[in-house]
């Protein structure tokens, strides 16, 4: 037979696994502690009949735990769902306690008062957008260092190396047979080719975009086409004074 008050004085002297005594008292970490401190009147071990509420994903629930479920620990406590509205939640504690001790209903709805405004209060907080401060180990920084100054080395290498190849090309070190070249990669000469290609392109569109300016003369023509009418006149006068003497002998025979 189940009897509160022995469970009660082997657990107090410091044989309880949920105890946890700080300077400020003594606190109880069991899950189903109504109120979180160690007392006889709180404790859910050395309580046959005990209430308390729970949170499962946001949802509340109301524990009850009777002395005629003792034997059975697999359904000790009874569960009843909670609904969100905080008076229609009151009622419902009301109902399932209403011939328990005042002293444990107001324990339980003075905890479902406080995990509601926990509740509100983490809703408030997801909404506001603020910084995260993420720490980062100091090995982990001097590694990220080192992998930062050998790929600053190995890009100031391979552009030496372009360099190189570049000039050798201008000089014609090579000639025709690019394909030949073993140490170094053939994707990364032809690469520097199609970078020298584009760099051509790009002189040769702008020379086009930017033609020179050229000044001529603009009255040669119109002088040509004057000497040309100048020209034919003359000749339309000398054809008419040509038929005039033709005339003029004509008329002198006869």
């Amino acid at each position: 037979m189940q009897n509160d008050e022995v469970i009660w004085q082997v657990i107090r002297h410091k044989h309880c696994s949920f105890m946890s005594k700080i300077e400020t008292g003594i606190f109880c970490r069991n899950p189903y502690n109504v109120t979180g401190i160690c007392n006889r009147s709180s404790c859910p071990l050395a309580n046959s009949r005990y209430a308390t509420i729970r949170d499962h994903d946001g949802v509340f629930y109301l524990y009850m735990k009777t002395i005629e479920r003792a034997h059975m620990p697999n359904k000790l406590w009874e569960r009843v769902k909670l609904p969100r509205n905080y008076e229609k939640a009151l009622e419902i504690i009301d109902k399932h306690l209403m011939y328990w001790p005042k002293f444990l209903a107001h324990k339980t709805k003075q905890r479902l008062t406080k995990m509601t405004q926990m509740r509100i209060r983490m809703r408030k907080l997801a909404l506001k957008t603020r910084e995260k401060i993420m720490t980062t180990p100091r090995k982990e920084k001097k590694r990220e260092a080192r992998r930062e100054e050998k790929a600053e080395k190995a890009a100031v290498l391979d552009k030496s190396i372009e360099r190189e190849l570049l000039e050798r090309l201008k000089k014609g070190v090579y000639g025709d047979a690019y394909k030949d070249i073993y140490n170094y990669p053939f994707d990364k000469y032809q690469k520097v080719l199609e970078g020298e290609e584009m760099q051509l392109d790009t002189e040769r569109e702008e020379e086009e975009e930017e033609p020179e300016i050229e000044y001529v003369e603009g009255y040669d023509e119109l002088e040509e086409e004057d000497d040309i009418e100048d020209f034919a006149g003359f000749s339309i006068d000398n054809s008419h004074a040509d038929d005039d003497n033709d005339t003029n002998f004509l008329v002198s025979c006869d």
